[in-house]
């Protein structure tokens, strides 16, 4: 019965977040809510951990709870419920793809799905925000992590020497000042 719920879970995820991986994130709180499969502390992990490794976010996020929840098989059912939807919509899409191509309808509700899609990811982005730097509410403020991210968001986006630095030199960056910070407490 699990991984027919896992599998469910998972099929609406993919059905509704449209815009990407971080697009799951509301759908996986939700899932965190209603199933107590995994708390609002071990997502934020795994979004730090789906960021980190390679493949799609959502995927390797649905993998992640899969696995958790019911071992390898539960990791691969969880992830061909999540890519079961798109997986349906582009053999409808490539099967009528020349009649699509020119459908005002079709133009219409992509040009009003971006909105959307940005919305969610905005939500997830807070959500991420609230996990990471307020566990404890605003009294439980990690100003080292606040600094980080300032740090890291001025040499990613300000300062031209580093714009050009592989994501992975932040990431392992990251990771190793994580270290340091935690074995200073």
């Amino acid at each position: 019965m699990i991984y027919l719920r896992l599998f469910w879970e998972f099929f609406k995820t993919g059905l509704f977040a449209v815009g990407g991986g971080m697009a799951t994130l509301p759908f996986l709180y939700s899932i965190s809510d209603r199933t107590g499969w995994f708390t609002h502390a071990q997502l934020a992990d795994m979004v730090a951990v789906s960021e980190s490794t390679p493949g799609p976010i959502g995927v390797n996020m649905a993998t992640y709870v899969g696995f958790l929840t019911g071992g390898v098989a539960g990791a691969a059912v969880a992830t061909v419920g999540l890519i079961t939807p798109s997986i349906i919509v582009i053999l409808i899409v490539s099967a009528f793809l020349q009649r699509f191509r020119d459908s005002k309808y079709v133009n219409g509700a992509f040009y009003g799905l971006r909105p959307a899609s940005t919305a969610m990811i905005l939500a997830a982005g807070i959500l991420v925000v609230k996990a990471t730097f307020l566990q404890n509410g605003v009294a439980g403020l990690d100003w080292r992590l606040l600094a980080l991210a300032a740090v890291l968001l001025a040499l990613t986006n300000f300062v031209k020497p580093t714009q050009k630095l592989h994501p992975i030199v932040f990431i392992l960056g990251s990771a190793v000042i994580g270290v340091v910070l935690r074995l200073a407490e």
